[in-house]
């Protein structure tokens, strides 16, 4: 497996999704047994421009996990040389010098592919703005996998703050790589998939409806993937915040609607959209969901540095772009 710049999830095609997700299992067992030192000698550097908690630790537990290091800073918009007026540009060529693989997250959409046009050294977008959030749309796709498994005819609900949510966005663009995908577009007006991600499903083939009414069809669906309404994407628009936010929530009784196979998936962090009370069924997949990260991202981190795990070579070569 070989990987260089990881920026978009449509990149990505079937086989080396495929070839991802049984490396991934592999990298389940190295956690079982303790570790590796796949990745002895080689540096992480963990860029983020925004706030996270699952996406860094996890990527920084999958370098500490395989014998790297990493290096970072928990808030790079305010505590880097960004904050004197540095550009993203210069501060990727300046990383280039320190780190073997740079993890980034940024608030600008399309500041992934900026960052890889002028690295030596891989870059991993680790969500860029209202763009993509790639690695996450991997470990989602992962689960379902795990959880249902299969990934042909699927019926799913996409559900929350679709215009701002990087990561139903990237679902999306890989869901359009399987066959006989149904997919169901659940969202308040305000915040209804932008239209680039509907043309990109009708050219693919993929059948989608937008919808308003999530009670009326989550008893047929096998995945709901739930997102919440991303406040501090609105800025000044707190009505249309406040439109969107409460609409839709899954508790006891919506669970209880939905088919005893089915999965409620969710990027987390949650905030009002899942109850409490629905953690302890069995169709509630989100925590799951988060571990198998760690997994997706030890995968991604050895292709970046091109180890192969002893695996027999591989008829697909991973390229970014």
């Amino acid at each position: 497996m070989r990987l260089h710049y990881i920026v978009e999830a449509q990149e990505f095609n079937r086989a080396m999704l495929e070839e991802l997700f049984d490396i991934a299992g592999e990298m389940e067992h190295v956690v079982w047994e303790g570790g590796s030192k796949l990745l002895d000698g080689k540096i992480m550097a963990s860029l983020f421009y925004e706030e996270s908690t699952r996406t860094r630790f996890s990527f920084e537990t999958a370098m500490l996990r395989q014998g790297g290091s990493v290096i970072s800073t928990e808030n790079a918009r305010q505590f880097s040389s960004v904050s004197k007026g540095e550009t993203l540009e210069d501060t990727i060529r300046i990383m280039n010098g320190y780190a073997d693989v740079i993890v980034m997250r940024h608030y600008e959409s399309g500041a992934a592919r900026r960052a890889a046009d002028v690295s030596r050294v891989p870059i991993i977008n680790a969500g860029d703005g209202t763009g993509q959030h790639p690695t996450q749309a991997f470990l989602d796709l992962y689960t379902i996998q795990k959880e249902l498994g299969r990934l042909d005819e699927l019926d799913i609900a996409v559900v929350g703050d679709l215009a701002n949510g990087r990561t139903a966005r990237s679902l999306c663009y890989l869901l359009a790589k399987y066959r006989n995908i149904r997919i169901h577009l659940v969202a308040p007006e305000v915040v209804r998939m932008r239209q680039d991600i509907k043309e990109y499903l009708a050219r693919h083939d993929v059948w989608f409806q937008e919808e308003t009414n999530l009670r009326a069809i989550i008893g047929q669906v096998d995945v709901v993937y739930q997102t919440r309404i991303q406040k501090e994407r609105f800025g000044d628009r707190a009505d249309d915040y406040r439109a969107a936010q409460g609409v839709y929530v899954i508790d006891r009784e919506m669970v209880e609607r939905m088919k005893p196979a089915s999965i409620v998936m969710h990027p987390l962090p949650r905030v009002d959209e899942i109850t409490v009370e629905v953690d302890s069924d069995r169709r509630a997949a989100y925590f799951r969901q988060a571990q198998n990260g760690l997994y997706i991202r030890m995968a991604l981190l050895a292709g970046c540095l091109g180890k192969d795990l002893q695996r027999q070579p591989s008829e697909v070569q991973f390229s970014g772009n």
